[in-house]
Formats: C-alpha cells, sequence, structure tokens
C-alpha cells in the first residue's frame, strides 16, 4: 500500500471514529435524566416518544410510559395526554436528525 493511502485511510478512520463519538455524546446529552421514581427500578428509553418507559417486570407500573411526574398505562394514553401534547410541541421534543425519528434518508 502507497503512503497516499495509509495516510488517507487514517484520515477517514479518525474522521468515522470522531463521528460515531460526536453522535454518541450528543444523544445522550439531549436524553432527559432517568426519572428516580423508585417504583421501578428499570428504565428504558422510547425514541417514537422521547419518553422513559418501565420494563421493571417485578414493579406494578411494569411497559407504563413516565412523564412530567405521571406514569401513563400504555403509549397511547401516554399521547393522547394534554402534557406530552404540549411537550411535543415544545422545543423541548426533538424531531429530525438525530433523534430517532423517522422518515428521510434511510427512514
Amino acid at each position: 500500500m502507497s503512503k497516499t493511502k495509509k495516510m488517507m485511510a487514517g484520515v477517514l478512520t479518525t474522521a468515522l471514529m470522531t463521528s460515531l463519538v460526536a453522535c454518541g455524546s450528543t444523544t445522550d446529552q439531549a436524553r432527559p435524566a432517568k426519572p428516580k421514581d423508585k417504583s421501578c427500578d428499570k428504565w428504558k428509553w422510547d425514541e417514537d416518544t422521547q419518553t422513559y418507559y418501565c420494563s421493571d417486570s417485578s414493579s406494578s407500573h411494569s411497559g407504563s410510559y413516565y412523564h412530567g411526574g405521571r406514569y401513563y398505562g400504555s403509549k397511547k394514553q401516554l399521547t393522547s395526554s394534554s402534557a406530552y401534547k404540549s411537550f411535543k410541541s415544545s422545543s423541548s421534543y426533538k424531531s429530525g436528525i438525530g433523534s430517532g425519528s423517522r422518515g428521510g434518508f434511510g427512514g
């Protein structure tokens, strides 16, 4: 392999790694902190709603979505609530590139 090809491979690898690290940290920083409600020990992030849901099978809230200090028994209950609709229309709700929204390129 020529010196030029080795150099270009190194540059491309560095650029790829930098972009992957930047994407990961942006996503993590954009998310709100996990809820500290003691009724659930395991939280999962839901990309579609940009909220957390309880995945603790031993919790009475298992499968419930958590938003604004309140549990919602299903995604439908969450998305039809006035509090969630207000959140979704605010700048706190992320849409577009890097947010997990569907559509556009490859979505």
